[in-house]
């Protein structure tokens, strides 16, 4: 007769297994915050304000979705590592995330708390301007409003130079079935090498504005259209993709019968990255 596997023997082997794993991977983050203590170190020499890189994030995040695979569900990596890098960039220097949450407030909380995790401070805000106001007054918070609009024409208030600027685009990775898959743009004061030109984001002051006009303008790029009837006109945010420019965005708008009053670069993104042979999400901001 045949002799029975030894289940228990086998399970308890699997499970010394694992736990060999996680006493690594717990090493591994301590050995990561050494690092981090000693780049603080050289950073308070080199560099100054807030420690958010949103080219390296988004890099770093790529790299992860490219050689992921496996049972472990890639909303749960994606998710880890978030936690991971806020967080030790947190530690780098302490910041808050100011969030509008006016629109679709439990998504903004989610996407939040999936980008930064739970050590970075979170602040509500019922308006996108209050979020501003708050970045501007700070020295290297992060601001969250809805990149497809939010409340108000928020984005005039980034048209100063001394104003924070739009540095990001949540999520960086892009596709239908994301957990935190809300548009979110990010609002700070980054240096400028740090900033990733990919997609420009436009203010434009406009009158005039038609359904016409609106076709014109979004062959070329993503348009949020405020109508302003006190003053006959709208207030657009435009996201310029790579290939093309503001000039031939306002150069379709005159042809449309717009009048255009000002423009202003008011930030820039990373390109969104969508998996390969993933479904992407529906067109956003």
């Amino acid at each position: 007769m045949p002799e029975k596997p030894r289940t228990d023997s086998s399970l308890a082997a699997l499970r010394g297994e694992i736990d060999k794993i996680d006493e690594t991977m717990h090493e591994l983050l301590m050995q990561r915050g050494e690092i981090i203590d000693r780049l603080i170190a050289v950073k308070r020499t080199q560099e100054t304000g807030s420690a958010f890189r949103p080219a390296r994030e988004a890099e770093m995040m790529r790299r992860l979705a490219d050689r992921h695979h496996g049972i472990l569900p890639l909303d749960t990596a994606e998710s880890i590592w978030r936690v991971i890098i806020s967080t030790f960039t947190y530690v780098q220097a302490p910041f808050s995330i100011h969030a509008d949450l006016t629109g679709s407030g439990a998504a903004m909380r989610d996407s939040a708390r999936f980008h930064f995790g739970f050590t970075v401070p979170f602040v509500p805000h019922m308006s996108a301007a209050g979020v501003v106001a708050a970045v501007s007054e700070s020295r290297g918070d992060l601001g969250l409003v809805e990149a497809l609009g939010g409340s108000g024409a928020w984005w005039t208030s980034l048209e100063f130079d001394s104003a924070p600027k739009i540095i990001a685009r949540l999520p960086f990775i892009d596709r239908a079935d994301h957990p935190a898959a809300m548009p979110v743009f990010v609002i700070s004061r980054v240096a400028a090498e740090a900033m990733v030109p990919d997609i420009e984001v436009w203010s434009l002051r406009v009158s005039g504005w038609s359904q016409e006009a609106a076709r014109a303008a979004t062959r070329l790029a993503d348009v949020i259209a405020v109508p302003d009837s006190a003053y006959d006109g709208a207030a657009l945010l435009v996201s310029v993709p790579q290939g093309s420019s503001i000039a031939k965005v306002t150069d379709a708008l005159v042809k449309a019968g717009v009048s255009v009053r000002s423009s202003a670069l008011v930030g820039s993104h990373a390109t969104r990255y969508t998996l390969p042979g993933a479904r992407p999400a529906p067109a956003g901001r």
